[in-house]
């Protein structure tokens, strides 16, 4: 899916307010046909709400500055990706090291096991079938590229 001019305009708007801090990242920006503008970011060590404020204020002020919409018609959202959204860049996947995580592959299969390391090209997963005495534990290699979505699972 190609990216509208709109949103690379803000991803870049984004990156510059984030440059200064080299912990967070973009990590994605939707716009809504109602103009309703929601900007994702993290952090390796994750992100504050006052974090999120601070780059919504700038960003918002950049936008009103540059009128990129006519009368102010718009509304900005910027937070963290939620709990369950899909990991999409591979500093996410570094970050939840250790983690319990679902990753769906293109060829359907479905792996939930412990992150265990997410390298530049693959990630590595520790995935444990069966209980008990029967509990078998198998370690995966699996490359980006055959990762259809990966999401952190939350245990109770």
């Amino acid at each position: 899916m190609e990216k509208s001019e709109q949103i690379v305009r803000i991803e870049n708007m984004v990156n510059a307010i984030l440059a200064d801090k080299p912990s967070f990242f973009l990590v994605q920006v939707k716009i809504k046909p109602t103009n309703n503008i929601k900007v994702f970011l993290d952090g390796d060590n994750g992100i504050t709400i006052e974090d999120c404020i601070k780059v919504n204020r700038k960003l918002y002020a950049e936008m009103e500055e540059l009128a990129m919409y006519p009368d102010g018609d718009f509304s900005l959202e910027v937070s963290s990706p939620g709990v369950g959204e899909p990991l999409l860049l591979q500093r996410q996947y570094v970050k939840n090291v250790s983690r319990l995580l679902e990753v769906k592959q293109l060829d359907g299969q479905i792996l939930t096991g412990t992150l265990l390391a997410a390298g530049d090209e693959s990630i590595s997963m520790e995935v444990t079938t069966g209980k008990g005495k029967k509990a078998e534990t198998k370690q995966y290699e699996i490359p980006f590229s055959q990762i259809k979505e990966a999401s952190v699972q939350i245990k109770f």
